[in-house]
């Protein structure tokens, strides 16, 4: 495991790392006495990146600092200055409104200063060097679906795979802030991704228990594409695909960036801006549930195992349908249906077993599901009636 160092005036790509933060206090102090919007209560209440500021104002000039939802007046927004001086306070709406009118004290205790932005980044080596990319972020605070569930859901997925007795590819696993985070990331591996990575997933939005959302990467069909529109197809839940857009996204836009272009999606429950507690208090651990991170876990690692088991097959059989009952891979009895989905699996194979489709083009052709190609491929490679395509 490593900790990737970024230094406060570094550039990266077109950017150049900003200032740390670090927050002590802030508070705002009514003229009844009495705190609102607390830091210590709740950090989502101080405009993330604020300045520093001491000094007392009317309300009419301190509203001007003030932000809020009216169409969610019990939520709390999280917003952040970006690259621009200065200080705020995010509170309920109905809280705003009630404010009562005089002077208030108002306190930021803040820092900002030359530190750095820094990545965690762990590698799980296998038998080949071509990798495959699993990257989430820690930069939305007190966020539970927009920010808890990617770590948490890269963490056991991380925990699964390396429990794996044999990893045909290496794994990548990378932690950091949103955007600022990536951008630094690829200005150090971005050349090496081009040349290793098959493919990659932006984690995120994973908590929820709603319908899933795949994200595709900028090419629109690549392995990581292929695998996880399989596997949604193949689960029986209710999924919709959606097209690359660099306009709104996670860290995928960068990853998918010209100059770049890898083959990084992103696999979600409700995506980010579709639900309306998004970026705000009401994003809390009320809104996900153990169970959805769970699934979300073993989705992501069947998505896993379609890589791992994506190969290209050739049938040894030069000429018509082998005959499977003497390998006993068939029914003794005629009209038998036992094993008959597995039987229909193992002639769709091999049928198309021709060395120029791989696992997951059979499963779209054929229709079958990828765990059951999965297991007739071993069979029928035990039987010695296909071989694997040498690259």
């Amino acid at each position: 495991t490593k900790r990737l160092k970024f230094q406060t005036g570094k550039k990266a790509l077109d950017w150049t790392v900003p200032k740390e933060w670090e927050a002590r206090e802030a508070y705002i102090i009514g003229p009844d006495g009495k705190r609102y919007a607390d830091f210590g209560k709740n950090n989502l209440h101080l405009l993330n990146y604020s300045v520093p500021f001491r000094g007392k104002m009317n309300l009419e000039e301190l509203k001007t600092h003030l932000y809020s939802l009216p169409e969610q007046p019990d939520a709390i927004p999280y917003l952040t200055s970006y690259y621009k001086a200065r200080w705020g306070f995010c509170l309920p709406h109905r809280v705003l409104t009630a404010l009562p009118s005089g002077e208030y004290e108002v306190v930021v205790d803040t820092r900002l200063y030359d530190g750095h932005v820094e990545i965690g980044e762990t590698v799980l080596p296998g038998q080949s060097t071509r990798e495959i990319l699993f990257s989430s972020y820690l930069c939305h605070p007190s966020l539970a679906n927009n920010e808890l569930s990617g770590p948490l859901v890269t963490a056991f997925l991380y925990r699964k795979i390396a429990a794996m007795p044999k990893r045909r590819f290496t794994y990548r696993f990378a932690l950091m802030p949103e955007t600022i985070g990536s951008i630094c990331y690829l200005s150090l591996r971005g050349a090496s991704f081009k040349q290793r990575l098959v493919a990659g997933y932006q984690i995120t939005c994973v908590g929820n228990p709603a319908a899933w959302t795949y994200k595709r990467s900028r090419r629109g069909s690549c392995l990581a594409d292929r695998a996880a529109e399989i596997i949604l197809r193949d689960s029986g839940a209710a999924y919709e695909l959606i097209v690359f857009d660099p306009s709104v996204g996670s860290d995928e836009r960068q990853y998918c960036s010209p100059g770049y272009n890898l083959p990084v999606g992103s696999l979600m429950r409700t995506m980010y801006g579709r639900y309306p507690q998004y970026h705000t208090s009401l994003d809390n651990k009320n809104f996900i549930s153990f169970e959805t991170l769970a699934k979300s876990v073993e989705v992501y690692f069947d998505m896993v195992q379609a890589i791992e088991n994506n190969r290209v097959w050739i049938n040894k059989v030069a000429r018509g349908e082998p005959q499977l009952g003497r390998r006993g891979l068939y029914p003794t009895l005629g009209g038998q249906k036992e094993n008959e989905q597995e039987i229909r699996a193992m002639l769709w194979l091999l049928n198309l077993a021709d060395g120029t489709k791989d696992l997951l083009d059979v499963a779209v052709v054929s229709g079958q599901p990828l765990k059951l190609l999965i297991t007739a491929a071993s069979k029928l490679s035990k039987a010695k009636l296909i071989a694997l395509k040498v690259s």
